[in-house]
């Protein structure tokens, strides 16, 4: 119960991200997924804002993705 007003408020920050720059947040997502190659062409795409270990829900997101795929 305690974690749920952090996961709103990361899912409020990578929707605003989603909206405002969706192609490096997508970038973001799949890079830290480890799901697109990294190279420097992609490095400069990636958004090191969501690294914060306070984003809750992009830390779920990547974890999930790099599990499926």
């Amino acid at each position: 119960m305690i974690l749920m007003p952090e996961m709103l408020c990361s899912l409020v920050k990578l929707g605003t991200a989603l909206v405002c720059e969706p192609t490096s947040t997508l970038t973001t997502i799949l890079y830290h997924a480890n799901l697109i190659p990294r190279n420097l062409n992609l490095d400069r795409l990636v958004r090191r804002e969501f690294l914060h270990p306070q984003n809750h829900f992009f830390h779920f997101l990547t974890t999930v993705l790099s599990c499926v795929w």
